[in-house]
């Protein structure tokens, strides 16, 4: 994936004030990622709670298709800012914020909850102490009902197939998550546009996956009606997981590693 020459940086480097503006660290040892397309009404607490992660942090907001003044927002709070004049989705702005980042740790989520720095923290710690590579949000969403939903049905699903069923509904589909340099290098900066390629690939190659703290997005994710009746996120987190396992099926065999044990298919050929 290219970098656009569209991408336009701004550092607003300013000390802190009464705005509750930061001043980016030169060498910052974390990198938070936040995807933002028309977040005014909290884009400013989100910015100042990643801000407080960690002593040496850099804020990239990748604003794609903002309109309402988020953009200002965030650069009068200190974030660097990556410029789209049109919406790329939250999964590709990961993928821009991540070919950006500086840090040795980066850390997404998005421009719309609003997580305290407390809570933010332990997958921080998680890559830079206790080197896991992809410090994973312990949400699984809702499973005790009659009726599961599909997509986290096709989570289950997937880490089934990856042979992580200890993983259960946990993946890089759901912030915040955290992930080193290490695993950034291992799978690429594009596998980030599609997270259940990202999870995939990050097991497969034998990186260091866990969950290591609950956050629950579900509470904190605020209901889109008008998106959803036009542009469904089931049906695109459903096809992700998809892609996930045929990727899989690609770098294995058709059953994915699985045996077929005593089977013996070509005596009813």
């Amino acid at each position: 994936m290219k970098r656009a020459e569209r991408l336009i940086g701004s550092r607003a480097g300013s000390r802190s004030s009464e705005h509750g503006s930061y001043k980016p660290h030169p060498n910052p040892i974390v990198s938070v990622i936040i995807p933002v397309m028309n977040e005014r009404s909290t884009i400013g607490r989100v910015i100042r709670e990643a801000a407080k992660v960690h002593p040496r942090t850099e804020v990239i907001v990748v604003a794609n298709g903002s309109k309402d003044g988020s953009i200002a927002i965030a650069r009068k709070m200190g974030a660097r800012v990556l410029q789209f004049e049109k919406p790329l989705g939250h999964d590709v702005g990961r993928t821009m914020g991540a070919l950006e980042a500086k840090g040795e740790v980066l850390l997404f989520i998005d421009g719309d909850m609003v997580i305290s720095a407390s809570q933010l923290r332990p997958f921080i710690h998680a890559v830079k102490e206790r080197g896991v590579d992809a410090a994973l949000n312990n949400y699984s969403g809702p499973v005790h009902k009659v009726n599961v939903h599909s997509v986290v049905l096709a989570k289950h699903a997937l880490n089934a197939v990856l042979q992580r069923p200890d993983l259960k509904g946990i993946s890089f589909t759901a912030v915040p998550h955290a992930i080193s340099r290490k695993c950034l290098d291992t799978i690429g900066a594009s596998a980030l546009s599609v997270p259940p390629l990202a999870h995939a690939m990050a097991v497969k190659e034998g990186l260091k996956v866990a969950a290591v703290h609950t956050v629950n997005v579900g509470k904190l994710n605020k209901p889109r009606p008008e998106r959803e009746r036009k542009n469904p996120l089931e049906r695109l987190i459903l096809g992700d997981h998809l892609e996930a396992i045929y990727w899989l099926l690609s770098c294995t065999d058709e059953r994915g590693g699985f045996e077929d044990r005593l089977r013996k298919r070509e005596m009813a050929l």
